[in-house]
């Protein structure tokens, strides 16, 4: 009995998998981006018309929001990858000194999943022949060896989205004359955030309008409460 196929198959769906995750995580990290830099260019407009305070606020806010995310992720992601380096080392423990153990752990995994106790043992015994360790690991533990997260991708990644998403709102308030900048920003990033609920909910198979009205809400009450903010702020001083 050949299990080549769906070898391939799990391959090809966990490879699937990763990269939706990977576009799921863009385009939350660009939709968080546009949140941060909308509610900070509003407020900072709301507080004062001087377009060098408002770019500069908004240039700083994005390499400092961007920064956060690309260290913020690395550590999780890094904190991620030493646990699951770790549980691969313990299995690989495992199966050195006691692989008959391990052996009926994976058939009882086969069977769990709704294999037949003679299939599972065939597949079972022909997965530790070629390799055991990934077998325990991909069924056991959810891990493939070969595919460990990355730190770096996923910090460069989370940057570079955020970039992308807080760039929308500076350029709206920037290239805007100064009557129009507000309620020009304010329409700007709500039709983004539309476009990045819509994109997050077909990724994760829910409900489009749910996602979109939750996204709008979110913005909205953003750039309000950070409106109002600046112009408590700009009438004190």
């Amino acid at each position: 009995m050949s299990t080549a196929a769906p070898h391939l198959d799990e391959q090809h769906t966990a490879g699937t998998a990763a990269r939706l995750n990977w576009l799921r995580a863009g385009v939350l990290g660009a939709n968080d981006g546009i949140v941060s830099e909308a509610g900070m260019v509003v407020g900072v407009a709301a507080a004062t018309t001087s377009l060098s305070a408002i770019t500069t606020a908004g240039i700083a806010g994005l390499v400092a929001g961007a920064m956060s995310m690309a260290v913020g992720e690395y550590v999780s992601v890094s904190s991620q990858r030493d646990s699951e380096r770790a549980l691969l080392e313990l299995e690989k423990h495992e199966l050195e000194t006691m692989p008959a153990e391990e052996l009926e752990e994976l058939v009882g995994l086969h069977v769990k999943n709704g294999l037949s106790p003679a299939t599972a043992r065939a597949v079972a015994e022909e997965q530790t022949q070629h390799d055991a360790l990934t077998a325990h690991a991909q069924l056991e533990l959810g891990i493939d060896p070969e595919q460990l997260t990355n730190p770096w991708h996923a910090a460069f990644a989370s940057m570079g989205s955020f970039l992308a998403g807080g760039l929308l709102p500076i350029l709206a308030i920037c290239l805007t004359p100064a009557s129009w900048r507000i309620p020009f920003t304010f329409g700007a990033v709500l039709v983004a955030l539309a476009v990045t609920g819509a994109i997050s909910s077909h990724l994760g198979r829910a409900p489009r309008t749910r996602a979109v009205l939750r996204n709008l809400a979110g913005g909205t009450l953003a750039m309000g409460i950070t409106y109002g903010v600046g112009a408590l702020i700009g009438h004190a001083l």
